[in-house]
């Protein structure tokens, strides 16, 4: 197996997400479509989880770099403790099960048009899945200080002593992603 970018997207997103379709694009451009999976995480923590993991055992994690978006994020950091791989964290939730625990209720995929009823017992699967501590070697944090949605402070500190790339201005979109991106690629061990 070659290196490859499991990449997973945030909230109430799809693989159909600008950066997830950007870094896609930019792999396919240089043929490299096959380096990349980015699935359709399921709403449901425990089962989005199950998916990752089955990526990851498939594809070998000494292969695999997570580059994970918003709630993507912590499903990265959860997997990377896990089965250890390199992470990139692009503007992460800290904490989620507390984060999404003001969103009870209905809710609809941006992208897909799912409706589904998000649940405390949602939130109590992520919370499950916060690792004890982290590995900070294996971390690369990505965030822009004008994240409407999240607090990049609280991402700052949270990981503490991994490699931290903090831009000023942009949004929880990440307008710097592809400026970023061929370091992401090569970071993650794929010759571009």
């Amino acid at each position: 197996m070659h290196p490859c970018i499991l990449y997973l997207h945030g909230f109430n997103s799809s693989p159909a997400s600008v950066k997830a379709r950007q870094t896609v694009a930019w792999l396919a451009e240089r043929g490299l479509c096959d380096r990349i999976v980015c699935p359709a995480l399921p709403y449901q923590p425990a089962q989005a989880a199950e998916l990752i993991a089955s990526h990851i055992e498939r594809l070998g994690p000494e292969n695999v770099t997570l580059v994970g978006s918003s709630l993507g994020g912590f499903y990265s950091t959860w997997a990377s403790s896990r089965y250890g791989c390199s992470a990139v964290l692009i503007n992460p939730a800290v904490r989620p099960h507390r984060l999404l625990a003001a969103y009870l209720g209905p809710q609809q995929n941006m992208y897909t048009g799912e409706r589904y009823l998000l649940e405390a017992s949602h939130t109590d699967e992520l919370a499950r899945l916060e690792p004890a501590a982290i590995d900070p070697s294996r971390f690369w944090l990505l965030v822009e200080t004008a994240d409407e949605t999240l607090d990049y402070r609280d991402a700052v500190r949270y990981y503490a002593g991994v490699r931290q790339t903090v831009v000023q201005g942009g949004d929880h979109s990440l307008q710097c992603w592809g400026e970023l991106l061929p370091e992401v690629v090569t970071w993650a061990g794929i010759n571009a």
